[in-house]
């Protein structure tokens, strides 16, 4: 059911404040406010002097734009803090035409508008951005297990990018300093180098635990017959934690396979890993 206005000049009922004060505190220091700005309609400037009739017009101007002011922020939220910090300033020029006036009563009712406003703390609380953490990381050599079915750490010992995310001790470690959701995103090439079929295994372990459901297989078949592959995971991380790659062979033949440039094409790293933590964004 609609709702009477709170105010002559504001025209807007409890339900429209609704839509950009967050509890009925709000509500009500609002209704009070403008409660309070009605009655200060009172002040004229007729019956008095020169100097009278100037404080009048000018605390008649300021109830105007506080009214204005209060439309204003309901429309737009995001401009409340504004909006109260620029009735803050009207209710000081009114105090100044009252002190002109020399109306001991209405003073009394301008420190309730300043409190009403002062209450009404529309201003959402500041946004906290998170910094950004990542890193690129790959390895140039050929890497291999030696011994089968036992878990092996990918080493890395190229940094391409980094920012908070970086290669720990031993290389197999890539740690970062911040907590926070971090995205995994791995390439790598593997090779075998003979005859028959070999299985490769590839996980995560977060500080030497292996991270459960995250490992993949590849079965490669045959000599020089390299497979690229990719691979990306989510962790949810603390500071100073460290991740590390692994993979195990049932053949010592196969391994992580890099090749050198050959015009008109690039190096192969045998394995390329990127981190980054903007999963999150703002909070």
């Amino acid at each position: 059911m609609a709702t009477a206005p709170i105010s002559r000049k504001l025209n807007l009922t409890r339900d429209q404040l609704a839509a950009f004060l967050t509890d009925q505190q709000q509500i009500r220091q609002f209704e009070l406010l403008f409660s309070t700005v009605d009655q200060l309609q009172v002040i004229v400037g007729t019956d008095f002097e020169f100097q009278a009739d100037t404080a009048a017009a000018t605390a008649n101007s300021a109830l105007a734009q506080l009214a204005a002011l209060a439309q204003e922020s309901a429309i737009n939220c995001a401009l409340a803090e504004n909006k109260a910090n620029q009735a803050l300033a009207l209710v000081d020029n009114l105090t100044k035409a009252v002190q002109a006036l020399q109306l001991t009563p209405v003073s009394s009712q301008l420190d309730t508008l300043t409190k009403a406003i002062e209450g009404l703390q529309m201003a959402p609380p500041p946004r906290e951005f998170k910094r950004a953490r990542y890193g690129a990381f790959y390895d140039t050599t050929t890497q291999a297990a030696t011994v089968i079915n036992t878990a092996t750490a990918i080493t890395f010992n190229t940094t391409d990018l980094s920012n908070g995310v970086f290669i720990g001790t031993p290389t197999s470690r890539i740690v970062v300093d911040s907590e926070g959701v971090y995205n995994f995103a791995l390439s790598f090439q593997i090779d075998k180098t003979s005859g028959g079929i070999g299985q490769f295994f590839i996980f995560f372990r977060i500080n030497g635990v292996d991270v459960p459901d995250s490992a993949g297989l590849i079965r490669i078949q045959g000599n020089n017959a390299e497979i690229f592959s990719a691979y990306n995971l989510f962790l949810q991380l603390k500071a100073n934690d460290y991740v590390e790659v692994m993979f195990s062979v049932d053949d010592l033949s196969v391994e992580l396979h890099a090749i050198a440039a050959t015009p008109p094409v690039p190096s192969i790293p045998s394995i390329i890993l990127t981190v980054n933590n903007n999963i999150e964004g703002v909070q």
